[in-house]
């Protein structure tokens, strides 16, 4: 039986709001503009947020954010992983008493601790997988939306909220680590994802980061082999938290990263952003602003625009791209001539900023 849908208009503002989003980062950080207009429309309405405790200091704090309840993710590998999940699905379904759950995560397990709640409404995506979509009373149609932000926002414009024209990724306060210099003007580099087949290789990232000498790199992210030193790189790799890395990310003045998490911080924060992409698709996961810009398969465009784009072939001729947007007047010699090649022919195609 498929899910009822939206036919009714929703004036009453709910009391309570649960909502699920466990994971991933970059799902937290595309659920938040959804999250964020359902707060502005009901400022009443009391949000608690299930989530994974790696991502809960985005959500702690966040003005947004009424309680934030930690998903033990971690709890649940193994064999009897399921049993174990469904036993805390139950004991956190008594600790609940919203009026409404929505699902963002739309998966048979986050589904199920939906209607264990026994809300007064549950509410999901038309495109749920795993028969989720069975356990919601309607579905919010998603069958014609690309990007995540837009999904997720079509789950709360189905039940009445507005969608403002200038989305919000309100964030908690995030300060620097501390010895880090943020004085000296620096482009963050990060190079690394859990996705497979999405990081740099460390011969890419050492390219890179020497075409982008002089200029001042900051290496930020997590790695289990990180390169070797550079000279006008400064490596914070498995040395800032979450809300660390956010802050340097926020005082870039450019941001090139592989598709992840990171990047979608980043995005929500500034179009600043080059997005290199391998085999993700950019118009679904990748930077969420149609101005900000990616990278994939030897060609740069903003998102935004995908069909004019120009031939940016390797990390030389990104990093001659990236410095010709920071400080054109003072490009070397070098960077000159890496510039001209990489926009060979492609004079119709620019990009303008």
């Amino acid at each position: 039986m498929k899910p009822k849908p939206f036919p009714f208009t929703q004036d009453a503002a709910p009391a309570s709001v649960l909502v699920l989003k466990p994971s991933s980062l970059g799902d937290v950080i595309h659920t938040l503009p959804a999250v964020a207009a359902l707060k502005r429309h009901w400022p009443a309405t009391r949000v608690q947020w299930l989530v994974n405790p790696e991502w809960s200091p985005f959500l702690t704090g966040n003005p947004v954010v009424d309680k934030v309840t930690l998903f033990p993710r971690s709890q649940f590998r193994g064999p009897l992983g399921p049993l174990r999940m469904l036993s805390w699905a139950r004991s956190f379904a008594k600790t609940v008493s919203a009026d409404w759950v929505l699902d963002f995560q739309c998966l048979l397990r986050s589904a199920l601790i939906g209607r264990l709640c026994a809300p007064k409404a549950f509410y999901g995506l038309s495109d749920a997988r795993e028969g989720a979509s069975l356990f919601y009373d309607a579905a919010a149609p998603v069958a014609h939306v690309t990007h995540a932000v837009d999904r997720y926002l079509s789950l709360v414009q189905a039940v009445g909220v507005p969608i403002p024209e200038q989305l919000e990724w309100p964030f908690p306060e995030t300060k620097l680590p501390e010895a880090f210099d943020a004085s000296t003007p620096f482009i963050a580099v990060h190079p690394f994802s859990r996705g497979a087949g999405k990081s740099l290789s460390l011969g890419d990232l050492r390219l890179l980061c020497d075409a982008l000498a002089p200029a001042r790199v900051i290496l930020v992210g997590r790695s289990d082999t990180p390169p070797g030193p550079l000279p006008n790189v400064d490596n914070w790799l498995n040395r800032t938290t979450l809300l660390e890395l956010t802050a340097i990310l926020q005082r870039a003045s450019w941001t090139i990263s592989v598709d992840s998490g990171p990047m979608h911080i980043a995005a929500a924060l500034s179009n600043r952003v080059l997005a290199l992409h391998t085999w993700s698709d950019p118009q679904k996961v990748g930077p969420y602003p149609p101005t900000a810009c990616v990278w994939k398969d030897g060609f740069l465009f903003q998102r935004g625009n995908p069909e004019q784009r120009q031939p940016v072939k390797n990390m030389p001729e990104i990093a001659a791209w990236i410095l010709s947007r920071i400080q054109p007047e003072r490009r070397s010699t070098r960077e000159e001539g890496i510039a001209r090649g990489a926009a060979e022919g492609a004079e119709k195609n620019h990009i303008n900023q």
